[in-house]
């Protein structure tokens, strides 16, 4: 068992974000993502199911095309998808990306 402080955590930008990994299993890995106001994270192409969670923050994400606004506290679950996301303001979230079987 283990127990992480996701408000104190620190980040890497995104051109590092595998360092961004605090915990890592077979089946799935968490990460912590932090964007900078007027920061972005690029499309990509998803093939495992995602949960973003908002620590601090707005972000506006993009799924297959479909936006939706993620503020403090909000949780987001994908199934596999084309996934993007931006923020004006910046950004610090929690993001679990879980292997599709």
């Amino acid at each position: 068992m283990q127990a992480f402080n996701l408000k104190t955590m620190k980040s890497h930008p995104y051109e590092e974000r595998d360092k961004n990994v605090f915990y890592k299993a077979k089946e799935f890995k968490a990460r912590i993502i932090e964007l900078p106001p007027g920061g972005e994270m690029p499309t990509c192409e998803m093939l495992s199911y995602v949960i973003f969670y908002v620590v601090k923050g707005t972000a506006e994400a993009k799924v297959n095309q479909e936006k939706i606004i993620l503020k403090e506290g909000q949780c987001l679950i994908t199934e596999p998808a084309i996934l993007s996301m931006k923020t004006q303001d910046g950004v610090k979230m929690m993001g679990i990306q879980i292997m599709k079987t």
